[in-house]
C-alpha cells in the first residue's frame, strides 16, 4: 500500500514529520517497508533560456544560453521544438541522474558544440508521457529554485507492508484513522458531498442470485453531460506517485477513490449499456473481453454484471472493454457495490486476475460506505467533468448490524502482560471507532465492532487493538518461567524425535530438503493416495492438486532435477507431514529419504577414487535399510525388538524392499529400491533407493524411575565367538535365525551376525545354508567346555524350534 505524505496529511491534521510518522506506523502494526524521499528530483532547478541560436551543424538543434540562477549562463544544446529565448523550464546540470531516460548526464559534445546539461521534458522527469517539447513554466517561476518543490515532485512516498487482516487500512483515510488513534494528530472528517440531483436513473438493476451474500448491495447513478478529458495535475501526480498510470478523468476518479477511501468504484459508458443491468452468475463457458484486453472464459462460480447484450463487468474484479469510458463518453453510470469476499478471492484466483478492486473486496470493504462512496465519486465527477447527476438507484442493501464482543478487561493482562487502566482501554477502542454499548465497569463491557473492521471477531482481536495502540514497545522483556524440575521436558516426544531424526540423517551425509505438500493427482495415486477427500478445492497450480500421501514423490523428482543439472549423486531427506485422509489423525509425521547414484554412506565417487572406503558402488536396498534403522535407533527404540519382513508397498521393488515392524501390528516404516514402473511414471531414472519411517508410530519409551544412567559394568572376561551354519528352507528369513539365536540366552549371547548364505545341490532342493557368528560374553566367570557345549545345544535347539533349521554337517 503506497501513499504520499501530503495525501496522508489531507486526512490527518498533524505537524509530525516524515520520520516520526514512519516510526509510528511501524509501532502500531503498519510496517513501513520503503520510503522514497524523492531525493532524485532535488538536483533539478528552474532555469530561464536567455538566448536560442540555430546549431551551426544541425538544422533541428539549437544552442541555448541558460540562466540557472547560479552565476553565468551555461551553454546547452537542445532539440525541443518549443525551445526559445525567454522560456522558463527545468534544468539538469552535468552529474544529474535523469529518471525518465535512466541516464546520468555528463558534459557532452553534440555536432562540435559542447552541452553543459539538459532542459527537461515531462517524460524525462516522469511527470507524464509527453516528450513533444521541454517543460514550459510561467514567466514568474522563481529561477534558481528547486523545480521539485515548485511542481510538488518532492512529496515523499511511503509504502507499508499491509497484512491481510487489515482491510480498513487499504485506504489512506483508514491509515490516518489509526495514526490519530495512536495520538499522532487528529483525523479530519470525511467531507459531506453536496450537489443537486435531477431526475431518476433510467437504468434499473436486478439481483438475480441464488445466494444473496454474493452481492449484499448495489448502488448506481447516472450523470449526464460529462466531458471526459485528462484529470487535473494534482490527481495525476498522486496516482503516478503510487505507480498508477493516469488514463482519463472518469477512470482516474475511480482509482483515486480506491486508494483515498478504500472504496473500489466502476464507471460504465451509459451509451454502451443496452437496457437494464442484472447481477447474476455467469453461464458455463461464457466469455468477456475485459479492460486489460484479455478475454476470460467464465463459469457459474463467477458473478457478473450484464445487460441485454451480455456481460459488461466481472463483479468486484474488472470491468469489460465494451462499456469502458473514453474521451467520447457523455453520459456515465457510476457503480458502487458490495461483493462476497470469498467469492471474489476464488474468482480472481481461478481467472488469474489481480486488481486493486479485487485486493480490497476479497479482504472486505466498509459496507456502510457503499452509498457515501457513490456520493463522493459523483461529487468528484461533477467537479472535474461537469454534468448533471440523477437520483441514485440502490438495491439489496439492508444495513450493517454490528458484531457485539463481550470483553473482560482482564484479557489484556492475561494475553500481553500489560497493566493498562480500564479508562485508557475504553479510550483506545473509542478512538479506533469501536463503541461501548453495555457495561464498561471494572470487570467487562460489550463492544460494538465498526463496519470497517470485518477482521475483529473476538476478545483476542480487541486485546491486539489495545496493545498495538498502547505500544508494543511498552511490553517489558521478562524471562521465561523456570520449570519445577531441573532439566524438565519442554518439547513433546514427537517434536524431540523429529529433531533427532533430522540430526541422525544429516550425520549420515544426507542433505535436508523441503518439498511441496501438494503433488499432482497421478503421483498421489501412484503412492497410495488420490482420494477425493485429499483433493484441494482451490490449488495454487493445476499440477498441485492433491495432498501428498508420501514424501517420496517430491524427493524423487527433486533428485532427478539435480541429476538433470549434472548432480547425479544425491542423498536427500525430509521430515514432515503426509496425509492419509482429511481427519487430524490422518496426518502422519514421517522421516523419508532417498539416495541416488553412488551417494552411499561411504561417499559418492567412482570406483578407483573411493573403493578403499567401500564407496563407488550404486546405492541399493541395504543403504536404505541402514538409513531407516539409524533413525529408529537414534529415536531410542529397542533395536532387539525390531522385525524386518520382506516386501513393501507396490511402489517398491517386490524383491528388493522390506517392511520394518515392532510386533505383528505396528508398522514403523518401509525401505528398498523402487519399482521400475514407479520410476517410469515419475520420469525418474538411475540407481535409486529410499525409505520412509513413521515417527509418530514409534511407541513411547517406558518411563524410568530416575533419569540417572546406571553404572557402567564391563566384563573382565574375554569375548568368545562361535560360528554356526544352519540348513533351512529358502523361504526362511535370515533375520528369523538371528532372532532365534539371540533369544537362546540373552545374558551370554550379546551379538549375532550373518556372514554367509549358500545355495546348492549339496544342501538339498529348496534349501539354503545360513552361517552366523555368535558373540558370547562371559559375565561372572570364564566359561568351561561344558558351558560352551550347553550353550551350543540351546542355540541349535532355539533355531530348530523357530525356523525348522538343522545344523549343517
Amino acid at each position: 500500500m503506497k501513499f504520499t505524505l501530503s495525501w496522508l496529511k489531507e486526512h490527518l491534521e498533524t505537524d509530525a514529520g516524515l520520520d516520526e510518522i514512519c516510526t509510528r506506523l511501524t509501532q502500531i502494526g503498519l510496517e513501513v517497508e520503503d520510503v522514497d524521499d524523492k531525493a532524485a528530483f532535488k538536483p533539478f532547478v528552474i532555469a530561464r533560456v536567455v538566448s536560442a541560436e540555430k546549431h551551426p551543424q544541425a538544422d533541428r538543434l539549437k544552442v541555448l544560453m541558460v540562466d540557472t540562477g547560479a552565476g553565468a549562463p551555461v551553454q546547452v544544446v537542445c532539440g525541443a521544438p518549443n525551445a526559445r529565448a525567454g522560456l522558463v523550464g527545468a534544468f539538469a546540470a552535468p552529474g544529474t541522474y535523469v529518471p525518465g531516460i535512466d541516464v546520468t548526464l555528463a558534459v557532452g559534445n553534440i555536432r562540435g558544440v559542447e552541452s553543459h546539461g539538459m532542459m527537461c521534458s515531462e517524460k524525462e522527469l516522469e511527470i507524464s508521457d509527453s516528450h513533444d517539447g521541454i517543460i514550459d513554466l510561467p514567466e514568474d517561476a522563481p529561477v534558481g529554485k528547486s523545480y521539485a518543490a515548485y511542481a510538488h515532485l518532492d512529496d515523499p512516498v511511503i509504502e507499508i507492508n499491509l497484512t491481510p487482516n487489515r482491510p480498513d487500512c487499504t485506504s489512506i483515510h483508514g491509515i490516518a484513522r489509526d495514526l490519530a488513534a495512536s495520538g499522532l494528530g487528529t483525523l479530519k472528517a470525511r467531507p459531506a458531498p453536496s450537489f443537486a440531483v435531477d431526475g431518476e436513473t433510467p437504468v434499473k438493476l436486478t439481483l438475480d442470485l441464488d445466494d444473496p451474500k454474493l452481492c449484499p448491495g448495489f448502488s448506481l447513478r447516472l450523470v449526464r453531460g460529462v466531458k471526459n478529458g485528462p484529470s487535473p495535475r494534482w490527481m495525476q501526480q498522486r496516482l503516478l506517485a503510487i505507480g498508477l498510470r493516469p488514463i482519463n478523468a472518469l477512470v482516474d476518479i475511480t482509482n483515486y477513490m480506491t486508494f483515498d477511501q478504500g472504496r473500489p468504484m466502476h464507471v460504465f459508458d451509459a451509451a454502451k449499456v443496452k437496457g437494464n443491468l442484472t447481477v447474476r452468475r455467469a453461464a458455463e463457458g461464457e466469455t468477456v473481453l475485459a479492460l486489460d484486453q484479455r478475454e476470460y472464459k467464465l463459469s457459474p462460480n463467477n458473478v457478473v454484471i450484464s445487460d441485454e447484450d451480455g456481460i459488461e463487468s466481472i463483479g468486484g474484479i474488472m470491468g469489460g472493454e465494451h462499456s469502458g469510458c473514453d474521451e467520447n463518453t457523455v453520459d456515465v453510470l457510476i457503480e458502487s457495490a458490495l461483493w462476497d469476499p470469498m467469492n471474489i478471492a476464488k474468482s480472481g484466483r481461478s481467472l488469474g486476475i489481480i486488481t486493486d478492486a479485487r485486493y480490497r473486496f476479497e479482504r472486505g470493504v466498509d459496507p456502510e460506505y457503499m452509498v457515501p462512496g457513490l456520493e463522493r465519486t459523483t461529487e468528484l465527477v461533477l467537479e472535474l467533468c461537469g454534468g448533471t447527476a440523477a437520483k441514485a438507484e440502490i438495491v439489496g442493501y439492508k444495513g450493517y448490524q454490528p458484531k457485539i464482543v463481550e470483553f473482560p478487561f482482564s484479557e489484556v493482562r492475561r494475553l500481553t502482560g500489560l497493566e493498562i487502566p480500564v479508562e485508557e482501554m475504553k479510550q483506545i477502542l473509542s478512538r479506533l471507532g469501536f463503541s461501548i454499548v453495555k457495561g464498561g465497569d471494572v470487570g467487562s463491557c460489550s463492544v460494538a465492532v465498526p463496519s470497517w473492521r470485518p477482521d475483529v471477531d473476538g476478545k483476542p482481536d480487541l486485546v491486539e487493538e489495545i496493545m498495538r495502540i498502547h505500544g508494543v514497545d511498552n511490553i517489558k522483556p521478562a524471562p521465561l518461567e523456570s520449570h519445577a524440575a531441573v532439566n524438565g521436558k519442554i518439547l513433546t516426544t514427537l517434536q524431540i524425535r523429529t529433531r533427532i531424526a533430522k540430526r541422525a540423517l544429516a550425520s549420515r551425509g544426507m542433505l535436508e530438503a523441503v518439498t511441496w505438500s501438494f503433488i499432482p493427482e497421478d503421483q498421489a495415486k501412484l503412492f497410495g493416495g488420490g482420494s477425493p477427500a485429499l483433493k484441494l478445492a482451490n490449488p495454487i497450480a493445476a499440477e498441485m492438486s492433491d495432498m501428498r500421501p508420501s514424501l517420496l514423490p517430491g524427493l524423487l523428482t527433486a533428485a532427478q532435477r539435480n541429476a538433470d543439472k549434472g548432480y547425479g549423486d544425491v542423498a536427500i531427506f525430509e521430515v514432515s507431514g503426509t496425509y492419509e485422509n482429511d481427519r487430524p489423525e490422518g496426518q502422519r509425521r514421517v522421516a523419508g529419504g532417498i539416495r541416488r547414484g553412488t551417494a552411499s554412506l561411504a561417499g559418492a565417487g567412482r570406483m578407483w577414487s573411493n573403493a578403499a572406503k567401500g564407496g563407488g558402488k550404486p546405492v541399493d536396498i541395504f543403504d536404505a535399510k541402514a538409513d531407516a534403522l539409524a533413525v529408529l535407533e537414534a529415536c531410542g527404540l529397542p533395536m532387539g525388538n525390531i522385525q524386518i519382513e520382506q516386501g513393501g508397498p507396490e511402489w517398491y521393488h517386490p524383491g528388493r524392499s522390506g517392511t520394518i515392524k515392532m510386533g505383528p501390528k505396528v508398522v514403523l516404516g518401509y525401505f528398498g529400491e523402487f519399482h521400475p514402473l514407479t520410476l517410469e511414471a515419475l520420469d525418474v531414472s538411475g540407481a535409486l533407493c529410499g525409505f520412509e519411517v513413521y515417527v509418530d508410530a514409534m511407541p513411547e519409551a517406558k518411563r524410568k524411575a530416575t533419569r540417572t544412567k546406571p553404572a557402567l559394568e564391563l566384563s573382565p572376561f574375554q569375548v568368545v565367538r562361535r560360528d554356526f551354519a544352519f540348513v533351512v528352507d529358502k523361504t526362511v528369513e535370515a533375520g528369523a535365525i538371528v532372532k532365534a539365536a539371540t533369544g537362546a540366552d540373552r545374558k551370554l549371547v550379546t551379538g549375532v551376525n550373518v556372514f554367509d548364505i549358500f545355495e546348492g545341490a549339496s544342501v538339498g532342493e529348496g534349501k539354503k545354508s545360513v552361517a552366523i557368528e555368535v558373540q558370547i560374553q562371559p559375565v561372572k566367570r570364564t566359561l568351561t567346555d561344558e558351558d560352551f557345549e550347553a550353550l551350543t545345544q540351546k542355540i541349535v535347539a532355539s533355531v530348530t524350534k523357530f525356523t525348522g533349521g538343522v545344523l549343517r554337517s
